[in-house]
């Protein structure tokens, strides 16, 4: 491989690492369906090494995993055995070029044991190992979370009709004709179909499975790190854009939400923003000074006046605003932090621009996210970024706003101060007096309060 190919396939692997996607239960899945360990191995593959570490050291599922090596062997190479059985009077532990010996040996170990003699059917054998399947799967259980459900997982392992040569016969032609749409050619009892590699990822195999079962797996968060897949939407998003300009509808958008949100963006994605643009009635404009402590991107504050008390005219200047920044700044790329469906009409208006909306959970309409699914425009929750978790930040806003006010009420200097006390004492002082006096005791002015919250200056003492 060149350099350069090596240095995109391990790009493309730490990408994948942080999509967002989880693999746990396709590790589970693929483990006891028997993927070879070479493929839990590869960095590059889906399954996870820990979890086939893991499940090593699990007796049920290592009866499991290894009775399906042996059936999916057979059904691979059935052609081939049934001729050797047939003819030379082979049994499964006599043909070590298709069937994994290792596997019979370990399930001895484990106090499995297959008929030896030869002369059976084949597809007496595959009758034996779905027997044993059937009995046993149900110890397997455990390993799986209890929201997944069970029943959907347990019909993998189980052949349709598998106690009958009719139904293992069928079941073997349906997997000749078909296996490139098994998961790595290895039998399990799913409709055949070319959905690619149906163990990718979580979200892909646990979507399918249900589908499968004419359900639909509504909790996604279980399966993948939302927060993580909407991270790389915006990093792609921008990484695509010329110019990229964040604007915000204050009025619909919690600033300390936002900030968690901005806090875990990384310094390259923020870089690439222009500018952040915060759309606000003037008298509450303030509430987002918080923003500035949590990026580095500049922001751009954007006031409107109520003209009556009741009608709010941010939607419209923030609609104005956005097609002078497309028009005039060449902005092609818009970040919409808002989740009112009033923007749809902005959006429209853009044919040409790019719209990536961040909409709040709790504040969003169903109809607002299927037109914006239906016109592919992606949104991401804002919740999905962070923990929830906003109370360091309020903290800080608060203390903020406490410094603030506290500033706004002293508006005086320390030599303001001294010459009201001089004139209120009718002492004299030269200048080079008034500047010793107040690099000697002035300096150790504190505020405090009383027992009844009462504030009071004192100094402090030496």
């Amino acid at each position: 491989m060149k350099p350069n190919a090596e240095k995109v396939v391990v790009e493309e692997s730490k990408r994948k690492s942080s999509s967002g996607h989880k693999y746990e239960i396709v590790s589970r899945v693929a483990y006891l369906i028997g993927v070879p360990e070479w493929v839990f191995e590869n960095e590059f593959e889906s399954p996870r090494l820990e979890t086939f570490k893991e499940l090593e050291k699990n007796k049920n599922a290592r009866i499991i995993r290894n009775l399906c090596i042996v059936r999916a062997a057979i059904e691979r190479w059935y052609p081939k055995i049934s001729t050797k059985m047939h003819f030379e009077y082979r049994t499964l532990f006599s043909v070590p070029e298709y069937i994994p010996q290792e596997a019979l040996e370990q399930l001895g170990f484990d106090g499995i044991h297959l008929n030896r003699q030869s002369g059976q059917k084949l597809t007496q054998r595959v009758i034996e190992l779905n027997k044993l399947i059937s009995d046993r799967i149900n110890n397997c259980k455990s390993i799986f979370p209890e929201w997944l459900n069970w029943n959907y997982i347990r019909d993998l392992f189980i052949m349709k009709d598998g106690l009958s040569d009719e139904g293992v016969k069928l079941a073997g032609d349906t997997y000749q004709k078909s296996k490139e749409c098994y998961p790595y050619k290895i039998y399990i009892n799913w409709e055949p179909e070319d959905n690619g590699n149906i163990l990718y990822h979580d979200k892909k195999f646990v979507t399918l499975l249900y589908q499968r079962h004419k359900d639909k797996f509504l909790d996604l968060g279980k399966v993948s790190d939302e927060g993580q897949l909407a991270v790389g939407s915006i990093y792609d998003f921008v990484d695509q854009a010329g110019k990229v300009v964040m604007v915000v509808d204050c009025e619909n958008t919690d600033p300390y939400r936002l900030c968690a949100t901005l806090n875990v963006l990384t310094k390259q994605i923020q870089s690439k923003i222009h500018k952040i643009m915060l759309f606000d009635n003037a008298d509450t404009i303030h509430l987002w000074r918080i923003l500035e402590s949590y990026t580095t991107i500049p922001v751009e504050y954007v006031t409107s006046q109520r003209v009556l008390q009741n009608k709010s005219l941010v939607d419209i200047e923030m609609t104005a605003v956005t097609c002078r920044e497309h028009y005039r700044g060449n902005v092609d790329s818009f970040i919409l932090v808002s989740s009112d469906s009033d923007y749809w009409g902005l959006m429209s208006s853009l044919p040409e621009a790019r719209f990536l909306v961040m909409v709040e959970r709790g504040k969003s309409s169903p109809g607002l996210k299927a037109t914006l699914s239906r016109n592919g425009i992606f949104f991401c929750f804002i919740e999905d970024f962070y923990d929830g978790n906003t109370d360091g930040i309020k903290s800080i806003a608060l203390l903020n706003e406490v410094m603030h006010v506290l500033n706004d009420a002293l508006r005086i200097t320390v030599s303001e101060l001294l010459e009201k006390a001089l004139s209120a004492t009718g002492i004299q002082m030269k200048n080079d007096e008034k500047k010793d006096f107040i690099d000697k005791n002035l300096g150790c002015i504190v505020i405090s309060f009383d027992e009844n919250g009462k504030l009071f200056v004192k100094l402090k003492e030496k």
